[in-house]
């Protein structure tokens, strides 16, 4: 069989490519031709027409939404998450053949649904696609935040926190000052922050409904930030936009009309719908509700910060880049808009409690090698790097392996993590980078603390955990003495 796959992650650095390799490992060795198109953060080199049309099946293998997936109408297809591909490859093959041999004994259809209609039929269910579609909306948001926290953060460092009173640089700008480039910094970044609830409400409507939703979901999310509904604004903006786009694109119109309704009739019936839904209907309730979350958010001191790192810290453990990763994270990420200091500690708790499953793993194994199979010992040495980077999939190896020891002893060290880093006050702006980003940090010397004791206590447990399971099996397994 000529598989062709779609491997597509939110962030799009490490689960994108790890699932693209388990299928291509997995077709290998059932004796398939396979051919991937990630569409990660380095780009991607897009399926040729050709190889397209030669496929047997079509594996979407994706967290987020498929660019340009009107390339695969007609062809038989198999809607999975990244996750499922690398811990069952194999599998999705099997599904993806079998689909094939079905549409072979078919008779060919009169029209095949696109994916991007709503109600097409698919293999996933309509809480997968929400999901997708709010991913898609994440990763695009992503660059944004990173590039305007960033540049934030560095002018605070180079111009203190009075540096937001700078005059607008377009009429005081000294290219001889340190300040005036911290006010350079600050400003572009502010911008770039501007950006971040239009590009998200946007970027959701293009999941849901392709090109022709795009404007309706920027302006959408523009009037969130106008009306002040801000990030939760912004995901209604978006879903509504895709939804009212999705709608339009069924009415059945002349062949005349056709070519001009995605340049021109959705784009300006849909901005119209959803910008007087968003500034007469919903968008002061929303308002009103980001208001009480944020009053919320700037409320939390001593313990209930705790146990929000606590939480946050668990939830991005518990599948190690999965959904519940992804949902603390979004939720760390939409706070970065507000700029509020309980914000940025939410961000440095999520970022550090992310940190800590893959590098306690290395440690686990730097400290008891015997405990670990030669392949996990293998994947400790990249562990470290992907720690430190922030990618919390380097923990998937173990995890896969070992689920019932493993997942429990880094959620106890990431929701240690998490709670410490709240309860310390670190800060940060960057909503990715790890430990490269460690000088942008608020109180990075207790916030490297809280890493290393989420550390300690992941390993331990993970070590405590491996060490009773083995003495266990020794002692059942052991061949009692026979009487002479």
């Amino acid at each position: 069989m000529r598989i062709v796959a779609v491997t597509a992650c939110p962030t799009g650095i490490a689960h994108t490519y790890m699932a693209a390799e388990a299928l291509e490992q997995a077709a290998k060795a059932a004796g398939h031709e396979i051919q991937v198109e990630t569409q990660g953060s380095a780009g991607s080199t897009p399926l040729s027409t050709t190889d397209i049309q030669a496929a047997d099946a079509v594996i979407f293998a994706v967290d987020v939404g498929v660019q340009d997936r009107e390339r695969f109408d007609g062809k038989p297809r198999v809607d999975a998450t990244v996750k499922q591909a690398i811990n069952g490859a194999a599998g999705l093959l099997d599904r993806a053949i079998a689909a094939a041999e079905q549409r072979s004994d078919e008779p060919a259809p009169a029209s095949a649904p696109t994916d991007t209609d709503p109600d097409s039929p698919a293999n996933t269910g309509f809480g997968t696609r929400l999901r997708q579609w709010l991913m898609t909306g994440v990763s695009y948001v992503i660059p944004f935040v990173a590039a305007g926290g960033l540049l934030i953060a560095l002018s605070f460092a180079i111009g203190g926190y009075d540096i937001t009173e700078a005059p607008p640089v377009t009429e005081q700008f000294d290219a001889g000052s340190l300040a005036g480039w911290a006010a350079l910094a600050n400003q572009v970044g502010t911008i770039a922050f501007d950006f971040l609830v239009p590009v998200l409400a946007g970027f959701i409507a293009f999941a849901m409904a392709d090109r022709p939703a795009i404007a309706p979901g920027f302006v959408g999310g523009a009037i969130a930030v106008v009306v002040g509904a801000g990030f939760l604004g912004g995901l209604v903006a978006g879903f509504l936009a895709g939804a009212v786009v999705g709608a339009l694109r069924k009415i059945a119109v002349p062949k005349a009309l056709a070519g001009v309704m995605p340049v021109l009739v959705l784009p300006l019936v849909g901005t119209a719908v959803v910008g007087t839904l968003m500034f007469v209907v919903i968008g002061q309730p929303i308002a009103a509700v980001t208001l009480g979350l944020t009053d919320w958010l700037n409320g939390l001191a001593g313990v209930n910060a705790a146990l929000i790192g606590l939480i946050v810290g668990t939830m991005i453990a518990f599948d190690a880049g999965g959904p519940v990763n992804k949902a603390a994270y979004t939720f760390a990420v939409g706070g970065l808009s507000t700029g509020s200091d309980t914000a940025l500690e939410l961000m440095a708790a999520v970022m550090a409690a992310g940190m800590v499953p893959p590098l306690a793993l290395a440690l686990a194994v730097t400290v008891r090698a015997k405990l670990f199979s030669p392949s996990e010992r293998e994947s400790a040495r990249s562990a470290w790097l992907l720690g430190a980077s922030f990618i919390t999939e380097g923990v998937i190896p173990f995890a896969a392996a070992d689920p019932l020891r493993v997942l429990p002893s880094i959620m106890l060290g990431s929701a240690t993590t998490g709670a410490l880093s709240m309860t310390f006050g670190s800060t940060l702006r960057a909503p990715h980078g790890g430990i490269f980003v460690l000088p942008l940090v608020g109180g990075p010397l207790l916030y490297l603390l809280a890493i290393a004791i989420g550390m300690v206590v992941s390993a331990g447990a993970v070590i405590l955990s491996k060490q009773i399971g083995r003495v266990t099996t020794t002692t059942t397994t052991a061949t009692p003495a026979v009487a002479q």
